[in-house]
């Protein structure tokens, strides 16, 4: 499974680089804002270090408007994905787009039978936001299970991006469901490296190294003293 991290922020998408997490990015304006950077500055800086997908959503919620946008934005990248919205006008921009040989990422999915238009319509990707559908009372990863069905049953060739994670839960179980992506914030990356048992763990191995003798230095001073050696 891809992750892909959803920030405008640098400094973020630096740490998952160094990870060695990150397959790609999705932004909005609302994330762009938070940088109080214009957004031709913060989306230069993210296509610059970002080898993979860059999803960039346009404003517009008429047809021409998206085309026009998606489009422009399109100019900025070859790995720039346009996110529209799963509203009609939305899906008529996405054909359009699709035909034109420019990757679609379909938003604000909630139903199975919207991600089956979307895909219809030529996405490469569908969005569908399970922690939205959770805040309403919803089983919000169920949705990914339907999808999941209904893509393979018809070899579909969208990929299912998993939105709105509020817990690394949400990103297991879309692993266990075969989603392709999960877009994941910075925090959530963040939770789902730790484990109490593991701090645990590490703790008493090192009250364990304190009691060998010479300790992990003697070892590596061996090794250095080795080295030398048989450089000689």
């Amino acid at each position: 499974m891809k992750f892909f991290l959803d920030t405008a922020l640098i400094t973020e998408i630096k740490d998952a680089l160094d990870l060695g997490m990150l397959d790609g990015v999705t932004t909005n304006p609302s994330l762009v804002a938070k940088t109080g950077k214009s957004f031709r500055e913060v989306i230069d800086e993210i296509l610059a270090i970002v080898p993979g997908p860059v999803s960039l959503e346009v404003t517009a919620t008429d047809c021409a408007g998206m085309l026009r946008e998606g489009r422009e934005l399109r100019k900025l990248g070859k790995n720039v994905v346009v996110k529209i919205p799963l509203i009609k006008e939305g899906l008529k921009a996405t054909k359009v787009l699709a035909s034109e040989g420019t990757p679609v990422n379909v938003t604000l999915c909630f139903s199975a039978t919207q991600a089956l238009l979307a895909a219809k319509a030529g996405a490469a990707y569908i969005s569908p936001f399970v922690g939205r559908l959770d805040d309403r009372g919803h089983e919000g990863m169920a949705i990914v299970s339907e999808i999941r069905k209904i893509y393979d049953n018809y070899a579909f060739p969208t990929e299912i991006l998993v939105a709105s994670v509020r817990h690394p839960l949400h990103v297991r179980d879309a692993g266990i469901m075969g989603a392709d992506v999960a877009t994941i914030p910075w925090k959530i990356l963040e939770d789902m490296i730790k484990h109490p048992l593991t701090d645990l763990g590490l703790e008493q191995f090192l009250k364990d190294w304190q009691k060998v003798p010479g300790g992990m230095s003697a070892v590596l001073a061996t090794q250095s003293k080795q080295e030398a050696v048989r450089a000689r």
